[in-house]
């Protein structure tokens, strides 16, 4: 580990609270995998991977002042439930804390909770590490997530979206938009509605 991601790691040590922190490692260690075989930059996925929950350690309340003090746009759903800042709030305070002034890692914490349509290679390894981490509950699509991780990236990121939607939805939870845009976006990028319509014609 370089000197600069060791050092960011012994202050998040300190700031965030054992669970998130063994998270955060969990995290970056899978983003490091996802790295190495798809071909992205290892450091950088270590970096995104550490800083990705930086924030979320924060109290609800604080996040939100946060966000008004930065001026960062605040979703209704976001200001009813604030624990869903820290992803924009964490990008932020990445680039102005911890000095990170890589577009791509900045982007791959922001978009880390409800993914965006065309989404970077990192952007990807850093929502789905975040998801299949090893210390994570074990989900019913885990097993298919972290084997689709190693082999098709994209197929990983729709299953993972439909899935969290499936869940949210039969929980009657808000629904961030973004994470609809971005399941919209990959189920027509992968021919999903497609293939659903050929299935019904059989």
């Amino acid at each position: 580990m370089n000197h600069k991601i060791s050092k960011i790691n012994r202050k998040l040590e300190k700031e965030l609270d054992k669970e998130r922190y063994e998270h955060t490692q969990g995290v970056m260690y899978t983003a490091a995998a996802l790295a190495m075989c798809h071909g992205e930059d290892v450091d950088r996925a270590l970096l995104a991977g550490l800083l990705h929950d930086c924030a979320k350690c924060i109290p609800a309340q604080k996040k939100l002042r946060l966000c008004e003090k930065y001026h960062l746009d605040i979703s209704a759903v976001e200001r009813d439930n604030p624990s869903l800042l820290h992803a924009k709030l964490g990008a932020y305070l990445a680039g102005k804390k911890y000095h990170i002034s890589d577009q791509g890692i900045l982007y791959a914490i922001k978009s880390h909770t409800t993914g965006r349509p065309g989404m970077s290679l990192l952007e990807k390894i850093i929502y789905i590490a975040d998801y299949m981490e090893p210390g994570r509950a074990e989900l019913p699509n885990t097993a298919k997530v972290r084997q689709l991780a190693f082999h098709d990236i994209d197929e990983c990121l729709y299953c993972i979206l439909e899935g969290s939607l499936a869940y949210l939805k039969s929980r009657s939870i808000p629904i961030d938009m973004m994470t609809e845009k971005t399941y919209d976006f990959y189920k027509q990028q992968l021919g999903k509605e497609k293939y659903s319509k050929s299935q019904e014609d059989i």
